[in-house]
C-alpha cells in the first residue's frame, strides 16, 4: 500500500472504534481517555494481535489479508458501504460480493413503489424473485399476491407460465433478453451458487430456458421498450429502466412508463379497475 493510503486505513480505522460503545460489547466504560473502544478491545474482537492492529492504525503495519480485514471490519460492526471503503483504502478494490438472500423491503422502498400510481414498478433480487411491487404492476404484469411466493419469479413466470407467455409481444427475443441479464445480475451480487436450483429446474422443465442458458450470453439490464397483449385492453407499450438499490446489491428496480398516450390510458383503466 502506498503511505498516503496506509495513513488514510489507520484514520479511518480509529474513526470506526472511537464511535463504538465499550458497553454494548461487555467491555467496562470507565477509566477511558478518548471515546469508543481501545485497541486491543478491537483485537481481541477480531482474534488478531493487538500490537499488529496498533500498527496497522499507526501506519507500521504490512498489508492484511482480506480474511483478517474481514474480521476487523466486523469487530467494528461495519456496514457493507463502510466496509466497501475498507477494502478501496486497503487493496484499492472493493470486497469480493458475498450474496445474502434478502427477507423483503423497507417501508420507505414500498412507498417509493406506491407513488408511482400508473408506472409499473417492481424490485427484484439478484435470482430475479419479486419482492415488491405496486398496484399498477399487479394490474399490468400479474398480481404477486396470488402466487405462492416460490412462483414469483421473473424466469417462472416467462418460461413456465403459459398466460404470461401468450402477453410477450415477441417472446423469444425478451426471453433470451432475460436469460442473458439475469446471468450477469447473478454474478455481480456474488449468487452464481444460489441459481443453481433454479437453473437446474427451469432447464428440467422448459428446453427453450436450457437452449439459452447454454448460449451464456450476458447482457445488462438498463434501459428498452416492452410490448404486451393485454386480454382486454389490447396492446400495452412500455418504456422501462432499470435502477440499482443503493446500498443494496442484492436488488434491483425496474419502472415502467407508458410508452404512448393509449397506454397511459388503458394503464388508468387496469389500475383502477383492479381489485388488490
Amino acid at each position: 500500500m502506498a503511505d498516503q493510503s496506509i495513513h488514510l486505513l489507520g484514520t479511518y480505522l480509529k474513526d470506526c472504534r472511537a464511535r463504538l460503545d465499550p458497553a454494548s460489547f461487555g467491555f467496562s466504560s470507565s477509566r477511558r481517555r478518548t471515546p469508543g473502544l481501545r485497541r486491543e478491545e478491537v483485537a481481541q474482537r477480531a482474534n488478531i494481535s493487538p500490537t499488529w492492529y496498533t500498527w496497522l492504525e499507526q501506519g507500521r503495519g504490512g498489508a492484511p489479508s482480506t480474511e483478517v480485514l474481514n474480521r476487523i471490519a466486523q469487530s467494528l460492526l461495519m456496514t457493507e458501504p463502510e466496509r466497501e471503503h475498507l477494502f478501496l483504502l486497503a487493496f484499492g478494490h472493493p470486497p469480493e460480493v458475498v450474496y445474502h438472500a434478502p427477507e423483503g423491503v423497507t417501508p420507505r422502498l414500498q412507498r417509493l413503489l406506491d407513488t408511482l400510481e400508473f408506472s409499473p414498478a417492481l424490485i427484484k433480487t439478484a435470482t430475479w424473485d419479486v419482492l415488491a411491487w405496486n398496484r399498477a404492476a399487479a394490474a399490468v404484469f400479474t398480481d404477486y399476491n396470488l402466487l405462492p411466493t416460490s412462483q414469483r419469479n421473473i424466469l417462472k413466470l416467462m418460461f413456465l407460465n403459459p398466460g404470461a407467455r401468450a402477453r410477450q409481444d415477441d417472446w423469444e427475443s425478451m426471453a433470451r433478453f432475460i436469460v442473458a441479464t439475469f446471468r450477469a445480475d447473478a454474478v455481480r451480487a456474488g449468487a452464481a451458487s444460489q441459481v443453481s436450483r433454479l437453473v437446474e429446474e427451469l432447464c428440467s422443465q422448459s428446453p427453450e430456458f436450457a437452449t439459452f442458458w447454454s448460449d451464456n450470453d450476458v447482457r445488462v439490464h438498463g434501459e428498452g421498450t416492452k410490448r404486451l397483449h393485454h386480454e382486454t385492453h389490447g396492446v400495452i407499450e412500455l418504456e422501462y429502466s432499470g435502477f440499482a438499490v443503493d446500498g443494496r446489491p442484492d436488488l434491483g428496480m425496474i419502472v415502467y412508463n407508458p410508452a404512448t398516450p393509449e397506454t397511459a390510458e388503458r394503464i388508468r383503466a387496469l389500475v383502477q379497475s383492479h381489485k388488490g
